[in-house]
Parts: structure tokens; sequence; C-alpha cells
């Protein structure tokens, strides 16, 4: 595993810790509203313009299933790139608060636990253990599945 694989930005939702690989975080944008676009699915809050592009905005504690987030000084939109059929897709991830960068070894990773999560298991990659704590590691490609890809590609494009 390269350096850059194993580099983990780690941020807050609720009181849980998460981590997406660095090479899937194109940029940390501060908090602007969204547009909102009718008729998206409910963790879909709207689109914003960042740099004359249009940029879909989800709120990952609705589509982890929990409460809205609650937008404060510390709130930010990570700008992410999905692959969908061999295309990139740039999605924005409203969360609470950015952590910081680390780096976990493949022994500092471990496959999720069938329980004691609060959220859907098929979000999880993996929990990573640093410093007596623990984050999870989010699989980006299924919280922002196919489908809802799909309705925020074609609910942008229509409402343009």
């Amino acid at each position: 595993m390269n350096t850059l694989d194993s580099q983990f930005l780690i941020f807050s939702c609720g009181e849980e810790d998460f981590a997406l690989p660095i090479q899937v975080v194109k940029e940390i944008i501060g908090y602007s509203h969204p547009t909102y676009i009718p008729m998206m699915p409910k963790s879909v809050l709207g689109v914003i313009n960042l740099r004359g592009n249009v940029l879909p905005v989800v709120d990952l504690n609705l589509r982890l299933g929990r409460e809205k987030t609650i937008v404060t000084k510390r709130a930010c939109i990570l700008h992410v790139e999905v692959e969908k059929e061999k295309e990139k897709i740039s999605i924005g991830l409203l969360i609470e608060k950015v952590n910081e960068v680390i780096e976990l070894s493949e022994e500092e990773m471990e496959n999720t636990p069938d329980f004691g999560l609060k959220f859907r298991n098929e979000f999880v990659k993996k929990i990573g253990k640093f410093s007596n704590r623990f984050v999870i590691i989010l699989d980006v490609n299924a919280i922002l599945s196919l489908e809802e890809l799909s309705a925020v590609e074609i609910g942008a494009t229509q409402n343009m």
C-alpha cells in the first residue's frame, strides 16, 4: 500500500468519527446554503455553485438515517469524487467538522462488526484504530449509491 492509499480524512458527524480515503476528497469547502431542488431524496439538500459547476450536496447525517446536520461555524462540505459507470461524479457531503488527516496501516483496520452500528452496515468499509480511538471508514460509493446519484444527476440537469 502506498502512502496516499493509507491516508484518511477524519471528520465528525454526531458523536462518531468517520474517515474517507484522502484520494476521494477533492477539497473542503466552507458551508454555503444549497439551492433546493424539488423531488430529490430527503438527504439531498440541493446544489451549490462551485466555480461555475453544479455540485449536489448530500447531508451525511440524513443519509446515514440520523437527524439533519446542525450547521455551525465548523460545518463544511467535503467535495468528493465517486465513480459511476467508469465516469467520475462530483458530490458534496455536508459534515459537522473536519478533524485531521491520519495514516492507517492494514494492521490498524478491521472488518466491520455485525452489530453495534447506528446505521446501515453496507456504508462502512472498515473500522480504523488509532490513538486509542476508533474511526468508521466509510464506503463513499455505497453512501452515494448509483440510484441516488442518478436521481441527483437527473434532477440537477432538469432544474438548471
